[in-house]
């Protein structure tokens, strides 16, 4: 199966490496690969176990501890569904044989954990496992094809489905699995309808600012329950939030975020909304990246002023902006908003075209290959 012979993840090393010094907490969406690389790591060791926390037996073992003590690479899949999972894995580790190593892999947000002062603190290093990008794909390497990612996304099943109908029916069971599992075992929604109404509004609003007071209006509950339908499917690597930048920008809207899907293939609107969100999952899967593998300070903002003017992406490193970014669909003249902060803030700006006859500068604005561009990320 085609699936299978892609699935050689260049993030593999890396974690192999990790795993020599702590412990190594792989996270991201459900179906992104996650158990897939859990198990290949696996190839690695002469004598590894891998334990699911949603298994009964499993669980048992999980609980007592009771693997073979020549264990020498232990997978724990989904433990934090265990109730004080962090202080169990603390025990584990402080405890365990030197020669033991000690893999963690979920589909819920374990790195928000690091907020929180928790009792994992210097013992673990975070692997993020995205959906397959451009930058990836050209590394493995393997089939490169934009317009598969902007319908499909980059969950390897639906990418490498033999059809659109194939990737539709693995989209429709994810939609499924998300909606009426995942949600309800990481928070209690007594609102199912209204939980889904949310979420199929987002999809139709990608890429625009969302207010959750009109949110709210719309779906006839309070913004608190708005703001915590976003939250659990935030924390579920269904969403994710691009923020305003703020810093040293007059008038820049300091709260409305814009929020994008991991999985391109779930956005409801035209191809340039589709285009702007699966640019959005590159750029943010190339600051996880700079940040997890060369422990640089990145992070992935927009520009808006309270008038209105806005340039779709800002890439930030340590604070500071790096570079702007606009993206268009066939359209290689310079935004205005793209113009007005290059112009005002000496920011290096960069207009991703799909359809662009050729690569250009044009007033200190870069005008370049969407494809090309996104191929030549981090990650």
């Amino acid at each position: 199966m085609m699936y299978f012979s892609l699935m050689k993840r260049i993030q593999k090393q890396a974690i192999l490496k990790d795993l020599e010094k702590k412990i190594v907490l792989l996270v991201g969406p459900r179906q992104a690969g996650k158990t897939w690389l859990a198990k290949d790591l696996a190839l690695a060791f002469k004598n590894s176990v891998y334990l699911n926390y949603d298994q009964i037996l499993d669980r048992e073992i999980i609980n007592a501890q009771s693997w073979l003590p020549t264990t020498d690479l232990l997978i724990l899949d989904e433990l934090h569904k265990m109730e004080n999972w962090k202080n169990y894995l603390k025990g584990v580790y402080d405890t365990k044989s030197q020669s033991m190593r000690i893999l963690v892999t979920g589909s819920a947000r374990l790195d928000i954990y690091d907020q929180l002062g928790d009792s994992l603190a210097g013992r673990y290093f975070r692997h993020r496992l995205l959906p397959l990008s451009l930058a990836e794909l050209t590394q493995i390497p393997e089939v490169l094809a934009l317009d598969r990612l902007i319908s499909r996304s980059g969950f390897p099943e639906p990418y490498l489905a033999e059809n659109e109908v194939e990737a539709n029916r693995w989209r429709l069971q994810y939609i499924n699995s998300i909606l009426s599992t995942d949600v309800f075992e990481m928070d209690k929604i007594y609102n199912f309808k209204a939980m889904q109404l949310v979420f199929n509004l987002l999809r139709s609003r990608v890429g625009t600012p969302v207010s959750y007071q009109s949110l709210a209006e719309d779906v006839i509950v309070s913004p608190t329950t708005i703001k915590k339908y976003i939250q659990v499917l935030e924390a579920l690597f269904v969403i994710f939030r691009v923020t305003p930048y703020s810093k040293n920008i007059a008038r820049s809207l300091l709260k409305e975020p814009k929020l994008y899907f991991f999985d391109t293939g779930l956005v409801q609107g035209d191809d340039g909304a589709k285009l702007e969100n699966l640019v959005a999952v590159s750029l943010l899967k190339h600051s996880y990246a700079l940040t997890d593998y060369q422990a640089e300070e990145t992070a992935l903002h927009y520009l808006r002023t309270k008038d209105g003017m806005e340039v779709d992406f800002a890439l930030t490193r340590q604070e500071k902006i790096e570079s702007i970014i606009e993206v268009k669909l066939s359209d290689s003249t310079p935004s205005r908003a793209l113009i007005h902060f290059h112009e005002k803030y000496q920011y290096p700006a960069i207009q991703l075209v799909k359809l662009v006859r050729h690569e250009h500068e044009k007033n200190g604005i870069k005008i370049l290959d969407v494809t090309r561009f996104l191929s030549g990320l981090f990650l």
